[in-house]
């Protein structure tokens, strides 16, 4: 076999071991780890209620947040909502089977209050990231 045909290999076989190994650790936080693909920045906050959760994210200035559902599938009404103090809130509001949003906004320095919804339960979390 020629060097370049063995370098092939090992690179299919590394390329191979690297997916099975992404797949194995993503597995368990699927729900969470779709999130974090909607919304760029860092998770800063886990806001859970009764029938689902509020994801909250930062970067730069920008706040990005999405509402999971505990239970993904049939669809239901579910919304997000992101109100940056001294202005309007920014809300995405309809009929989903896994998430709301993502609803992203710039809040600069200013405190936010956000807002989730997924079938009969409700969040509010009053002035934050102050």
């Amino acid at each position: 076999m020629h060097s370049g045909a063995i370098r092939r290999r090992l690179a299919l076989g590394l390329a191979v071991l690297t997916a099975s190994g992404l797949l194995a650790v993503a597995a368990p936080g699927e729900a969470q780890a779709a999130a974090y693909a909607l919304c760029p920045g860092r998770k800063v906050r886990t806001l859970p209620f009764a029938t689902g959760t509020v994801l909250v994210y930062k970067r730069g200035g920008y706040v990005c947040a999405v509402t999971l559902t505990k239970r993904p599938g049939a669809k239901r009404t579910m919304s997000v909502s992101v109100q940056a103090r001294g202005n309007r809130p920014v809300v995405d509001l309809g009929q989903y089977g896994h998430h709301a949003g993502p609803v992203i906004v710039h809040a600069g320095r200013r405190c936010v209050w956000l807002k989730g919804r997924a079938g009969r339960g409700k969040f509010s979390s009053g002035w934050i990231l102050c």
